[in-house]
């Protein structure tokens, strides 16, 4: 008998779940036999980058939006959990799993430092991040994932939605983004911290 599967996409702001991070990672979640459930975030702060009270109140938000929409789930009918998030929408996974003790493994695109503090078990979580990512400190988004051994793979020259100025190399960089995250979603990485 098939395992019931579930997961969750939190999306960024602007960065919704038919953008590429997020559209290929559900594709592969689901055809590794996750059912698919959306969160949608609306009514967002604009222009906050940089603004840690903005952030403060966006991920605030998103974290609210994340509580309703997920309301009616039975999370223990579900025998593997998965929450795939963007930017804000990896606090509001990380936040959700922590506040419920929902055993989920966390897939992170660009994660902000705050989500660091609702990371999950070590290797049940792997992150990305690019070393040019306006929205981050790159040193204190390595010195978390460090601190609670999160896998974090760096693509150089990579703003925050994992792309550079050479569409080439954007296709490249995406390729091996999905390809360590389809790895991942199918649990076929034994030690991922010997890909990091």
């Amino acid at each position: 008998m098939m395992q019931k599967r579930i997961a969750v996409i939190c999306p960024g702001i602007g960065y919704h779940k038919d953008k590429p991070l997020l559209y290929y990672s559900a594709r592969f979640a689901q055809e590794a036999g996750y059912e698919l459930l959306d969160v949608a975030f609306h009514d967002m702060p604009r222009k906050i980058i940089g603004n840690s009270d903005l952030i403060a109140q966006a991920a605030a938000l998103a974290f609210q939006q994340t509580e309703e929409q997920l309301q009616s789930v039975r999370w223990d009918t579900y025998e593997e959990i998965l929450l795939i998030g963007k930017s804000i929408g990896t606090i509001a996974a990380a936040k959700y799993a922590t506040a419920h003790a929902i055993p989920a493994r966390q897939l992170w695109y660009t994660p902000l430092l705050e989500t660091f503090s609702f990371a999950p078990s070590a290797y049940d979580c792997i992150a990305f991040i690019g070393d040019a990512d306006p929205w981050s400190d790159l040193t204190q988004i390595q010195q978390a994932a460090a601190a609670h051994n999160i896998p974090l793979f760096l693509y150089p020259q990579c703003n925050h939605s994992l792309e550079c100025g050479d569409m080439l190399r954007n296709l490249e960089n995406l390729y091996n983004v999905m390809q360590i995250s389809s790895q991942f979603i199918r649990h076929q990485i034994r030690n991922i911290a010997d890909e990091v």
